[in-house]
């Protein structure tokens, strides 16, 4: 049965798009420039997301899980028939009817879920009833009065133990002291004779010798009875934990062996789940989720995967017969507490979930240049600021790696290299991120190399930062201090963790504020910023500026965590340092150019 030419999930544009020129290749989904199209669908969209996803702030509140923050698609495609609409998704495995109406009566006809993971099959609903009866097993044996009762006997007799074992190794304490007293009360009645030196001392008339043996022995015995009686009291309170230690084994081990059997359980059928998401390319061959995953690092797909809005977009067109012609996705809603996402941003597709995934799907098409494959500063000078026998200090342009990576070799490591062909070492002693212009220092011998990683190990060296964010500020200077990991889902970007992250702080101050006319009528507010990192994490300078809880605005031309522009406005404006061999002080600077 052929499809039809409007499908059930086709959305016609509300717009005249009629002038607009259909690009000639796909969108590359990790990197791109947001077409004109894709705009306009994705205008279409929120404008009834308004509604059916409102964030008022009261609303978002209101503990429901429609109201937070979601990642949402659009896919501009082509039927049999040449007409272009769209289609739309919302990441995850959404409880959301596939089409709601607002109060206009006017729909938003999100696209399914590849697989209907609890609806489908005899056997996936037996295993979900398996897994809920261990559920219930494990939740009966948890609150149990009787595990109740001995987890709190356990913890009074570990108490009483320790403090019954405090009390009398503070009585023993006391009597060590005693008897230290009394033995050097018995040595007072000690004297010596006009004997030779190493002579026996003789007994005082004050005491006898047998007397003063009696009292020595008495003393030792006293010393022996002590430790014998806390070695009793440690046992007695050993025995007594260790029957109530047993009866509650019986608990835990049980409770352990349900949830052992619970995660084998969800991990088949996990895996089964994944084997039933055969996702199609335009060529259409399919692949399920564990072949696609197989040949990478993780080797099995992570939770989640398939749910994107991407894959479901390319799915549903693959199936209906569709053309694909461009795609973007954006966020909606409130921020996430620790990664950037910000209210109607366009933000490329996710690498840990969708990159396998996305590769066999967009195979067979034509597809955009991947960007970062392209290096921007082929034929983009280095400038060297200073060189002698020992340091070069170069200003880095944007786009221009510090060392080489896996695509593009081409870098101030290796023009270095080049240039300076006798140096030893390893030349780099820090670096700055591709798209970053400034200062580097680089050292051409072993010596100079350890002495500047010292000092950047000491935190000697002084570096100021000039940057533009695209917001103003109430203040006009301050700190932030928001500890930093990578997103495991999504490298190279961080993501704000209290839990694992590490320690990042950064200075700001205002330089002035800053107003453009956009368009020729509408004023646009930025502002340019001296930036002081007190520590040097990954993408921290950027991270803070942009992050809810630092100041909420990205750095202009962040593709990260921002919107594209001619260039991030990023510079490493000043470095200051001693020179490694002469220690003479050294501060160079250069102007940003932005």
């Amino acid at each position: 049965m052929l499809p039809t030419t409007k499908p059930r999930y086709w959305t016609d544009f509300i717009n005249d798009v009629s002038h607009l020129t259909l690009p000639n290749k796909f969108t590359y989904p990790f990197y791109y420039q947001t077409h004109p199209l894709a705009v306009i669908a994705s205008e279409e969209l929120q404008h009834k997301l308004a509604v059916f996803h409102p964030i008022d702030s009261s609303i978002s509140k209101a503990n429901n899980t429609k109201q937070q923050g979601r990642m949402y698609g659009v896919l501009i495609v082509k039927n049999i028939d040449g007409k272009v609409g769209y289609l739309s998704a919302i990441s995850g495995n959404a409880n959301e009817a596939p089409e709601q109406q607002n109060d206009e009566g006017k729909g938003i006809n999100f696209v399914p879920t590849i697989y209907q993971a609890y609806s489908v099959s005899e056997y996936e609903q037996t295993m979900q009833i398996d897994i809920n009866s261990i559920n219930s097993q494990i939740t009966q044996l948890s609150t149990a009065p009787e595990l109740t009762q001995l987890t709190q006997l356990l913890t009074e007799a570990e108490k009483n133990a320790a403090q019954a074992i405090e009390n009398l190794q503070q009585q023993m304490r006391e009597n060590k002291k005693a008897r230290k007293e009394k033995r050097a009360w018995l040595d007072s009645q000690l004297s010596n004779t006009d004997l030779p030196e190493d002579s026996a001392k003789d007994i005082s008339k004050n005491i006898s010798e047998d007397t003063y043996k009696d009292i020595s022995i008495s003393l030792s015995r006293a010393s022996v009875t002590d430790k014998k009686e806390l070695q009793a009291l440690k046992l007695h309170h050993q025995e007594s934990i260790s029957s109530i230690t047993a009866k509650l084994t019986v608990f835990t081990n049980e409770i352990a062996f349900l949830k052992k059997r619970r995660k084998q359980l969800s991990v088949k059928l996990q895996k089964h789940f994944f084997k039933q998401y055969k996702m199609l390319n335009i060529k259409g061959e399919s692949k399920d989720l564990t072949e696609l995953f197989a040949e990478t690092i993780v080797k099995k797909p992570p939770a989640g995967s398939g749910d994107c809005a991407a894959p479901k977009l390319l799915q549903y067109a693959f199936e209906q017969n569709l053309t694909p012609i461009c795609m973007a996705e954006f966020w909606w809603g409130a921020q996430p507490k620790s990664e950037i996402r910000k209210h109607q941003h366009f933000y490329p597709a996710c690498q840990s979930k969708c990159l396998p995934i996305l590769t066999h799907m967009l195979k067979g098409m034509a597809v955009d240049e991947n960007p970062l494959l392209v290096n921007p500063a082929e034929n983009i000078a280095l400038e060297i600021v200073f060189q002698d026998d020992d340091i070069v200090v170069v200003n880095k342009p944007s786009g221009l790696l510090s060392v080489p990576g896996k695509s593009i070799k081409d870098s101030v490591y290796t023009r270095i290299q080049a240039k300076f062909p006798n140096a030893t070492g390893g030349l780099i002693v820090h670096r700055l991120d591709m798209a970053t212009s400034g200062l580097l220092i680089l050292a051409l011998n072993e010596r100079a190399h350890k002495n500047l990683q010292q000092q950047f190990i000491n935190k000697e060296v002084s570096k100021r930062y000039v940057a533009t964010i695209g917001g103003s500020l109430a203040q006009k200077s301050g700190n932030i201090s928001l500890p930093l990991r990578v997103d495991l889902d999504d490298r190279p970007k961080q993501v704000v963790c209290y839990e694992h992250g590490k320690r990042a702080e950064t200075h700001w101050e205002v330089i002035e504020p800053i107003q453009e006319k956009a368009q020729g009528t509408v004023n646009t507010n930025s502002t340019k910023l001296f930036l002081y990192p007190i520590t040097g994490r990954t993408h921290q300078l950027r991270m803070h500026c942009a992050h809810p809880d630092g100041l909420n605005s990205p750095i202009v031309g962040d593709t990260l965590y921002g919107t594209p522009a001619d260039r991030l406005h990023l510079h490493a404006q000043r470095l200051s340092f001693t020179h490694p061999i002469t220690k003479e002080k050294l501060t160079f600077e250069v102007d940003e150019g932005f």
